[in-house]
């Protein structure tokens, strides 16, 4: 069972969402597993065209034990609690999923060993995003953790053509 920890309300913001899109192929159904309705990857995929289906602990969906019915490719900004369990349950379900995830958690040993067996795929940024209502604390980087997703194994993009709101905050 999933239990929220102190910073797991970091909201990622619509450019953030909009930066994946293009790489997401159309056709599929879009799992977006800790989401609400109002949330930017339900609101910003929706936009885009593609058909999504959500869940939230609010709702009574428990990532660990709950899927829906049909799906074929997850894609949300998961709690950083519990980050490797998050990983290891997207990696059973053995479907393709894009996961934004702090840089910093390659320091880790986690996502080393279970990436072991399949294929890590980064969509990195030129830029930090900045959560929203956390954007003067935000010291790290992020990326989209992804499985069987990306064209090429790491992929570098900007968010600043996805309504990026703070070009100084580059990357030194």
């Amino acid at each position: 069972m999933y239990s929220p920890g102190r910073n797991d309300e970091c909201y990622t913001p619509a450019y953030a969402v909009r930066a994946l899109v293009p790489h997401l192929p159309r056709g599929l159904t879009y799992w977006c597993p800790f989401d609400r309705e109002d949330s930017r990857f339900v609101v910003e995929l929706d936009r885009a065209g593609l058909d999504v289906v959500y869940s939230h602990l609010d709702y009574g969906h428990d990532y660990f034990e709950y899927e829906p019915p049909e799906w074929d490719v997850m894609v949300s900004n998961p709690p950083y609690t519990n980050k490797a369990g998050v990983f290891r349950r997207a990696l059973s379900l053995g479907k393709p999923f894009a996961l934004l995830m702090t840089l910093t958690w390659l320091n880790d040993r986690a996502p080393k060993t279970l990436f072991r067996e399949r294929q890590l795929q980064l969509l990195m940024f030129e830029e930090r995003v900045l959560y929203a209502g956390q954007e003067a604390k935000i010291t790290f980087s992020s990326a989209y953790f992804c499985c069987d997703l990306l064209s090429r194994q790491i992929v570098m993009d900007s968010l600043v053509p996805y309504g990026y709101p703070n070009k100084k905050n580059f990357l030194p």
